[in-house]
């Protein structure tokens, strides 16, 4: 069982508090398993959320970081208050015994407090970005990415990166499907437009269960290696093209090229996890036209090459 921490000190974020709670726990592996057990601890029995709407009560203390796998912490209101007695020192042993820390939001201010940040690449929140490139001048913040993963520690961007960052974290632990899966249940946008290079879940934008483009969705996904037009689309879904961009535009909010390009590269991240086939055969199994055509559509969309992404997440699975 991999141990996750929560780290909640006074006036947590109750956001950041509860996406690695929810996301963690809604974890099942292809058996029904549970592979994840959080626990919220903190230095006090009992602390307070962020504008004073309740408490919390952990029911873990400080002890829990040297048992745990993976830490996470949550953003406070205030990120300049200084980190009561014992935290820095719990967070390096754990840092020193291997274990991975992450942090959500205005919590990359806890971790940098530590000095594990330094030398290092990190984000936050965008509002407090140049808080923490001030307070910490030797941590490289990036303030136009969901989330940063140095390996060991990553940290996140404000509010719904937290969720982001967490399927990461699953993905790279127990692979593509088992993720993609949790985002469902998390009923989590998929798809992330915007400069976000990190090894982001590029998954296929949703559509609600029920809606006319679902049997039309199946299929592309189902023949996405195919060279398909327009045209071809439109004529199996028995639309016109002008009224099949329509709905793609109000069910999807894309268009179905783009729609079958996500679809494609999604094939291809699943083949280059789980088949040791070269790239250029996993280009073709994908729908793309040339290994070529593939780099480049892959690049621009998951922001590393295919024999990168390979790398990354076989050996951390492997």
């Amino acid at each position: 069982m991999h141990i996750v921490a929560v780290l909640a000190l006074d006036q947590v974020i109750p956001f950041d508090l509860s996406v690695p709670i929810d996301t963690f726990g809604r974890v099942r592996l292809p058996d029904g398993e549970e592979p994840y057990e959080v626990r919220v601890c903190s230095v006090a029995p009992e602390v307070r959320a962020a504008g004073g709407a309740f408490t919390v009560r952990a029911p873990h203390g400080l002890e829990t970081l040297a048992e745990a796998d993976t830490i996470i912490l949550p953003g406070q209101a205030d990120p300049a208050e200084p980190l009561p007695p014992g935290v820095a020192d719990a967070l390096r042993t754990a840092a020193a015994n291997g274990t991975r820390i992450a942090s959500i939001c205005v919590g990359a201010f806890v971790l940098a407090a530590t000095g594990l940040l330094d030398g290092r690449r990190a984000t936050t929140h965008w509002a407090a970005a140049r808080h923490l490139a001030e307070r910490h001048p030797r941590v490289t913040v990036d303030p136009k990415v969901l989330y940063v993963d140095n390996g060991q520690f990553l940290t996140s961007a404000g509010a719904a990166a937290a969720l982001d960052m967490c399927l990461h974290m699953v993905r790279k632990d127990h692979g593509s499907a088992v993720a993609a899966h949790t985002a469902r249940m998390s009923v989590m946008p998929l798809e992330r437009e915007g400069g976000q290079a990190q090894f982001i879940v590029h998954e296929l934008p949703p559509a609600p269960a029920g809606t006319t483009l679902e049997p039309v969705l199946r299929w592309l996904e189902d023949n996405c290696d195919r060279n398909l037009t327009l045209e071809e689309i439109a004529s199996h879904a028995g639309m016109s093209t002008r009224t099949l961009n329509r709905r793609f535009r109000e069910q999807t909010g894309t268009t179905p090229l783009q729609w079958l390009h996500r679809a494609r590269v999604r094939r291809a991240q699943y083949l280059l996890e789980t088949t040791p086939y070269p790239v250029e055969r996993i280009a073709l199994k994908a729908g793309f036209g040339s290994p070529t055509a593939f780099r480049e559509r892959f690049r621009r969309v998951v922001g590393t090459s295919p024999r990168a992404y390979r790398k990354a997440f076989r050996t951390a699975r492997d």
